[in-house]
């Protein structure tokens, strides 16, 4: 599918405040546009590089709430997205998405919660706090992923066992196959390997595409396991 839902972005860094915390992020200096030619984005980067907030900026653009949900969750348990959000203008294509959803793994709980308030006769509770934290996420993602639509995921692995985000990238894939668009923040090398995804870096002082086994995720994790014991003895060494 060439025609996505969301095609680019772009900042108008005008609309920002010089002291504001967005323009001390590397990754943002000097980007103008990004654009979102393949079914599946991923975000990668370290901690504190921008993926999220970028993430928060497309959904809350797009008509999500800013802590998780489908476009019709309304509330607020603490309003603090960024202001970024006032800064961009999103390029759409022709399509309409059928179905959407932000899912946060810092703010799931408050989500959950809502959930459950939301529910009545006709639309009963899927009562995700009733489940652990690894099958509530994925009885979320079996319960909302569609075809045509389109998704905004911050870090999905983090409830998911190893088989766990294997199932979920099959999900994943299908959805995507089936005319659906995903933006990813991840750390997991195993969703990363989902073929045919554009990977953008925002590490290095700039946001740009890289290849999986150029990730962190792929390099440091293999590393690991083909020198654990060489790894560890100079890690703990005293």
């Amino acid at each position: 599918m060439d025609d996505q839902f969301i095609k680019s972005v772009v900042f108008d860094w005008d609309k920002v405040d010089d002291d504001s915390y967005v323009k001390k992020i590397e990754g943002f200096r000097g980007i103008d546009k990004l654009k979102f030619n393949k079914s599946i984005t991923f975000f990668v980067g370290e901690n504190g590089s921008g993926k999220s907030t970028l993430l928060e900026v497309l959904a809350v653009a797009h008509g999500f709430n800013p802590e998780g949900g489908t476009k019709n969750y309304d509330f607020s348990t603490y309003d603090n997205h960024s202001e970024l959000c006032d800064a961009i203008k999103i390029q759409k294509s022709h399509r309409k998405e059928r179905w959407g959803y932000f899912l946060r793994a810092e703010s799931f709980y408050n989500v959950a919660t809502q959930e459950e308030e939301y529910a009545d006769a006709e639309h009963p509770s899927e009562k995700y706090h009733e489940r652990s934290h690894g099958e509530s996420f994925l009885a979320l993602a079996q319960k909302h992923l569609q075809p045509n639509s389109l998704y905004f995921f911050d870090e999905p692995e983090a409830a998911l066992s190893p088989q766990r985000q294997l199932t979920l990238l099959m999900l994943i894939y299908r959805c995507a196959q089936a005319g659906s668009q995903f933006f990813i923040v991840t750390h997991s090398p195993i969703l990363l390997g989902i073929p045919d995804a554009d990977i953008y870096c925002f590490d290095c002082g700039s946001i740009h595409l890289c290849e999986y086994e150029e990730t962190d995720s792929y390099a440091i994790t293999e590393m690991f396991i083909n020198n654990r014991e060489m790894l560890l003895d100079k890690l703990l060494k005293d």
